[in-house]
C-alpha cells in the first residue's frame, strides 16, 4: 500500500512538472500563432518543442547537480534575454514597411531551433532536480515532451484562431507577448 502511494506520488508530481514546464510552450505559442502559421508549420513546430522538451531534462540530468546549477541560471537568462530580442524584433517588423518583414521565421530551421531552445531551456534545471529522484527516466522524458508538444500545438491553434480577429496588429501583439515572458525570466 505505501509503495503504491509512493508511486502515485511520483507519477502525479512528474505530471504536474510536465504540465508547468508546458506551459511556457502554450503560452509562447500564442505569441507566435497570432502571427498567422499553417496547420503544418503548427505540427513541425510542436514536434520539435516535444523533442526539446525531451532531449533538454536529459541533458540537464547527465550534467550534474553543481554544474545544473551554475548552468540553470546562465540559461534561463539567456533563454530570457533571446525572447526580448526576439519580442522586440517581431514588435519592430510589424510597424517596419506595414508589417511585411518577418522577424522570426518558424520555417526556417535556425529560427524554428531559437524557438524551441527558448521554450525548452528551463526544462534542463528541472532535469538536473529529476536527476536526484528515483523515477522512471523513460516515463518522466516522454511526459515532459508529451506535455511540451500538445501544449505548444494548443497555444499555436489559439494564436492562429485570434489572428484573424486581431488582424495587421497580430505581430506586435505576438512581440509584446514574448517580450512579456523575456522580461518575467529575467526577473
Amino acid at each position: 500500500m505505501v509503495a503504491v502511494s509512493a508511486g502515485t506520488g511520483q507519477l502525479i508530481t512528474v505530471i504536474v512538472m510536465a504540465i508547468a514546464l508546458g506551459m511556457d510552450a502554450f503560452s509562447l505559442g500564442i505569441g507566435i500563432g497570432l502571427r498567422g502559421i499553417r496547420l503544418l508549420d503548427i505540427l513541425k513546430i510542436s514536434f520539435v518543442i516535444g523533442l526539446f522538451h525531451v532531449l533538454m531534462p536529459l541533458v540537464g540530468m547527465y550534467m550534474g547537480h553543481y554544474v545544473g546549477e551554475l548552468l540553470g541560471n546562465v540559461a534561463t537568462l539567456l533563454g530570457g534575454m533571446l525572447l526580448i530580442m526576439l519580442g522586440a524584433h517581431m514588435i519592430f517588423s510589424s510597424f517596419k514597411s506595414g508589417g511585411d518583414a518577418r522577424s522570426f521565421d518558424h520555417r526556417k530551421l535556425g529560427g524554428l531551433l531559437l524557438f524551441a531552445l527558448t521554450v525548452s531551456v528551463d526544462s534542463m534545471s528541472v532535469g538536473v532536480s529529476l536527476g536526484m529522484f528515483a523515477t522512471d527516466l523513460l516515463f518522466t522524458v516522454l511526459m515532459f515532451g508529451a506535455a511540451g508538444g500538445l501544449m505548444s500545438v494548443f497555444g499555436l491553434l489559439l494564436g492562429r484562431r485570434a489572428s484573424s480577429w486581431i488582424g495587421e496588429y497580430g505581430e506586435a501583439l505576438g512581440g509584446i507577448i514574448l517580450l512579456a515572458f523575456g522580461i518575467r525570466f529575467l526577473i
